[in-house]
């Protein structure tokens, strides 16, 4: 089992998953996160942390889409370990449908 940042994440980009993580296992997009299913150590301090519900144990059904995408762009985005201000517009986006579809950036983030 691994944990896995989902849709939510997009266009939000809470940060405050990353400070908790013991393994440094988040990577950075242009506008969400991802985590390397490989360097996840399962401990789930994170899922509780994000404010946006966007972490999910990859048990849960319908999460094969979300694993491939964690897996995929983390081995492309910069690793980031320290916390950052949330997106501009974080809340009016916190709960929206169909954001992979409508919003997600495969551009990398800035990391650490």
């Amino acid at each position: 089992m691994t944990y896995v940042v989902t849709d939510n994440c997009i266009k939000c980009k809470y940060t405050d998953c990353v400070e908790v993580c013991p393994v440094d296992c988040f990577y950075e997009g242009e506008n969400m996160l991802v985590i390397h299913p490989d360097e996840c150590i399962d401990c789930g301090v994170c899922e509780p942390e994000c404010p946006a519900d966007a972490i999910k144990p990859d048990t849960e059904p319908g999460l094969d889409k979300w694993l491939q995408i964690n897996t995929e762009y983390a081995s492309k985005w910069p690793n980031i370990t320290v916390k950052k201000d949330e997106l501009p517009d974080a809340k009016a986006f916190d709960g929206q449908e169909n954001k992979f579809e409508q919003y997600f950036s495969a551009e990398p983030g800035e990391g650490d």
